[in-house]
């Protein structure tokens, strides 16, 4: 065995493959978690536990390490709370925003007690605090206090008090119950807890007998601060977009009846390392830097880069501020209220802004008189007035536009997502033309009168499709452009022998989309998780949920999708996740220099798929031994092709080196890769 493996490794290197290529299998999930605020911190022994931006991570006093956890890796849920340490049951108790519970231990086993979080009751299940006595954690929640085994990771005991705890201590073998500043609940921990009669109602004389321990937190703190973990400053992601083999993220969003006041943050992933943009721009500018919700990178500059949001345009170089347009020094202006009264740089609202193929910044300016939309020519620092009432409604212009982009026919598009006016605009920038869609009628002549447009994108073959609050529409291809057309729903047969149908994901609330290499449509709704429905638009291929997967939520502000990889990005209300699809873009043209297959050479303890990217759409492919030998063979994904590293019988193949062979549409044929199988 040990000879056959040299002599492999040896034609690996003699073949030009002996680089590794590393790559999460295909079906993989990640998360992309904060862990910069330190709330609390709970020693160990040799291990510290952190409690930062919600989420967790243990570092290692003697070797330094540092292992973060989050629902990909080891724990069950999202969203923190609080955390505690039993000496005496060696575990950590974490408890979530939405009562589910976790018994983490320093070898970074978990362990889930989910009874709380599933129990079905009317009363208020919010764990507000944690109290550790020997191997119980006692928990002061909405309707009482719950008492639980950390040694045998159970639920012992709720004490049902019809009073919201707010904290529990354990005092002189007397368990203290805090209702508010004013009184507690008391009784005997040797007491039959469970009936409510042996609980006392004290006056609080003195509330400093519930102050939070903070030893662990004051010792520590000056440790921890000083640890580097390459990860985002904040949980918030709303709006994204990918180009430049970058992931650009804005953590701010401004709309129908929604102002987060989220600090301003852009959050920028480039070759594994996030680059955080300066943030203390308000210092700088003297007004407010929040809910910024859009942004572009110069396409002849990819350091160089604007953002908007609630409080104006902003413009980067290498993530530092170099100018801030507002009221004062450009022609944008400032949002104007219905009663008519101009406010200030804190409410001008960029909420789209977009490069053109020439350079050109196209801004959408929501919600003021008069004008409403801007171009900063290329090569230029001033701002141009265009279309200035296209985009008005009774006077103002429209609040909420958004999602703007250009397609494949340099055509740019965006929505108004406002219940007011819901509406989709169509601009034909070379001859001046704007088209406003406010109508929305099907194929069969049914009309609808939307709450919102959310979101557009083109898919594959040059169709427009439009998320909606009542499920999606498309314009085909040969209407785009025209002025009266019908939004088509897609007819999904029900086969069940009544040549009925019904309409795709019919009142699901799509509030994003993407499209991947394979022209299957990802939809983000709100509530609903994320559905990947198939190229021909009828197969619901995936429909992932937090409850299903490893989706943080369920509420979905943006997708974005690395073409070359397939890694899908899904921003939630949670934080930002990935899942890594086994489609990517297709290439015109294979060759030996474009086409790679990973993890290549595949090591013996591998048993996922094996992925070949770079390939032409829809193209033929085989894999072959050294001698021609056919073990396996299929169409490509997009551009991507996947092999489970198995025969034609379903029997894993042997060591050896494999050929990729590849055949086009127009049948042009050739070896565009080989594959190192070490077992």
């Amino acid at each position: 065995m040990r000879k056959t493996i040299i002599i492999i490794l040896l034609c690996i290197i003699q073949l030009g493959i002996c680089t590794t290529i590393n790559a999460a299998g295909i079906g993989t999930w990640n998360a992309y978690m904060a862990y910069h605020d330190v709330q609390q911190i709970a020693a160990a022994g040799d291990d510290i536990f952190v409690l930062a931006s919600d989420n967790l991570y243990q570092y290692n006093k003697n070797d330094e390490s540092i292992t973060t956890y989050d629902k990909v890796r080891g724990l069950s849920d999202t969203k923190i709370k609080k955390i505690a340490w039993s000496k005496t049951a060696k575990r950590l108790i974490v408890v979530y925003e939405n009562s589910n519970i976790d018994l983490v231990e320093t070898n970074v086993k978990v362990t889930n007690i989910s009874d709380l979080y599933t129990k079905s009751m009317t009363e208020d299940k919010t764990v507000n605090n944690i109290t550790i006595y020997g191997k119980y954690a006692y928990l002061a929640t909405g309707f009482g206090v719950v008492k639980v085994n950390m040694t045998d990771a159970e639920i012992s005991e709720s004490y049902i008090l019809n009073e919201k705890i707010e904290k529990v201590i354990i005092k002189d073998n007397n368990i203290l119950a805090k209702k508010n500043f004013w009184f507690y609940l008391k009784a005997s921990i040797t007491d039959n807890l469970l009936d409510k009669k042996n609980w006392k109602e004290t006056y609080n004389s003195d509330d400093s007998i519930f102050n939070e321990d903070l030893t662990d937190y004051n010792k520590y703190l000056p440790i921890v601060s000083k640890l580097s973990i390459d990860s985002p400053k904040h949980n918030l992601f709303y709006e994204m977009s990918f180009k430049n083999n970058t992931l650009y993220t804005t953590g701010g969003i401004y709309g129908t009846n929604v102002q987060k006041n989220n600090p301003g943050c852009i959050q920028v992933l480039k070759n594994d390392n996030w680059i955080i943009y300066e943030d203390n721009i308000d210092t700088i500018t003297g007004y407010a830097y929040q809910d910024i919700n859009c942004i572009d990178a110069d396409p002849n500059d990819p350091e160089h880069v604007f953002a908007g949001g609630r409080t104006g345009l902003y413009e980067f170089k290498s993530g530092k501020l170099i100018k801030y347009y507002n009221k004062d020094n450009s022609i944008l202006r400032p949002a104007t209220t219905f009663g008519g009264s101009l406010l200030g740089n804190d409410y001008l609202l960029i909420n789209g802004i977009k490069y053109d193929k020439e350079g050109n910044l196209w801004i959408m300016n929501s919600g003021c008189k008069d004008a409403n939309f801007f171009v900063i020519p290329k090569n230029s620092q001033t701002v141009e007035s265009r279309y200035n009432t296209i985009f008005n409604n009774d006077g103002l212009g429209l609040s909420t536009m958004r999602n703007m982009n250009f397609d494949s026919r340099n055509l740019l598009w965006m929505v108004n997502d406002n219940w007011r006016l819901p509406a989709l605009f169509c601009i034909q920038t070379e001859q001046d033309k704007v088209i406003r869609y406010t109508n929305f009628q099907n194929q069969d002549g049914t009309s609808y009168t939307l709450t919102a447009v959310h979101c557009w994108s083109e898919d594959k073959e040059g169709n427009i499709w439009i998320g909606t609050n009542v499920g999606p529409f498309v314009i085909y291809s040969n209407d785009v452009g025209k002025e009266n057309i019908v939004f088509n729903q897609i007819k999904v047969p029900r086969n069940d022998g009544t040549n009925l149908a019904d309409y795709l994901l019919s009142g699901v609330d799509i509030r994003c989309m993407a499209i991947d290499g394979a022209n299957r449509k990802w939809f983000g709704t709100d509530g609903n998780g994320v559905y990947v429905i198939s190229s021909d638009n009828i197969e619901q291929i995936y429909h992932f949920t937090a409850e299903n997967s490893d989706l943080l939520s369920n509420n979905i502000n943006s997708i974005a999708i690395n073409d070359k990889t397939g890694e899908v990005f899904i921003a939630t209300n949670y934080g930002l996740c990935s899942y890594m699809n086994d489609a990517t873009i297709a290439v015109e043209n294979m060759d030996k220099d474009n086409v790679y297959a990973y993890p290549n050479p595949v090591r013996p303890e591998y048993n996922g798929n094996i992925t070949i990217v770079g390939l032409t759409y829809n193209a033929d492919v085989k894999i072959t031994t050294a001698t021609g030998y056919l073990v396996a063979e299929g169409r490509s994904n997009g551009g991507s092709f996947t092999w489970d590293g198995c025969d034609k019988d379903g029997n894993r193949v042997a060591s050896g080196i494999y050929n990729v062979i590849t055949a086009t549409s127009t049948g042009e044929k050739g070896t565009v890769c080989k594959i190192a199988i070490i077992r």
